[in-house]
């Protein structure tokens, strides 16, 4: 089941990648890019790619409910889905705002997630070609090949910190107790390179304030099935149901998590 479930959906990302994804890639007209919210966009290739992979995702599992990332922007009751039986969850083109002016990195995200919880991830870069997979409780997995998370080495850890939606007085706290603790480094803004990043051993560590389930539920599956991890900064699991809480830590170690999240607790 789980080889069948790889090929068809890893078939499925490439062949939406191809015909959407890198069909308007650095060809966007002006009217195909709108504002979404504050900082964030969307673009016709995202319409375009998660109707292909909604479409192609029913016919693989006719049982599972859907929930996209632009169909929840659009009827934000579709979230309650979340905790079905069976879900898979889209993010089909995570980086958006990166490829709307036409740069790397950007990819797809697809989860299954049953009862809440994360059970199957895959992580697409059509650039490269980079196919991160996991399945909870048989490792994770790049390019078909079995791969356990490392650490970069450093003696400072490489920490990449997104602080765009953390508060200003939080965000001045961060900065004061815990950077001088790690050699920071840019955030891709795009979790479709993050987390691979963080396996790779290119980023030792980074902190998240949103959560959204399309962003993180495949991530975290791949991470901690790699041997690293990720979860809330008070150790919790991650739950694809409650992603609108605030907070997620990934790392390479689970040392590494620890010690994160050990200065997390002193700031309050």
């Amino acid at each position: 089941m789980t080889r069948a479930l790889d090929a068809a959906v890893s078939a499925l990302m490439r062949e939406t990648a191809e015909k959407t994804l890198l069909k308007h890639y650095q060809r966007l007209g002006s009217d195909e890019v709108t504002n979404k919210a504050a900082d964030d966009v969307v673009t016709i290739a995202d319409t375009e790619s998660e109707i292909m992979l909604a479409e192609g995702l029913a016919k693989i599992l006719p049982d599972a409910a859907i929930v996209g990332e632009e169909a929840a922007h659009a009827d934000p009751a579709i979230f309650e889905r979340l905790s079905d039986q069976l879900c898979w969850i889209i993010d089909p083109l995570d980086g958006t705002n990166n490829y709307a002016v036409g740069k790397p990195p950007f990819g797809i995200l697809l989860a299954l997630a049953e009862k809440g919880e994360s059970v199957a991830g895959w992580i697409y870069d059509p650039l490269s070609g980079r196919l991160c997979t996991a399945h909870r409780g048989q490792g994770a997995w790049i390019n078909g090949e079995r791969w356990l998370a490392q650490g970069s080495g450093e003696d400072k850890p490489i920490a990449a910190i997104s602080l765009i939606f953390v508060d200003q007085s939080k965000r001045a706290a961060m900065m004061e107790h815990i950077a001088p603790h790690y050699t920071l480094v840019d955030i891709p803004r795009c979790a479709a390179e993050q987390y691979p990043r963080i396996a790779l051993g290119t980023n030792d560590v980074s902190l998240f304030e949103k959560t959204l389930a399309w962003d993180h539920a495949a991530g975290v599956l791949f991470l901690n099935e790699a041997g690293g991890k990720a979860a809330r900064p008070d150790g919790k699991a991650y739950r694809v149901d409650r992603h609108l809480e605030p907070g997620l830590i990934g790392a390479a170690s689970p040392k590494l998590f620890d010690e994160m999240a050990e200065r997390l607790a002193k700031l309050g």
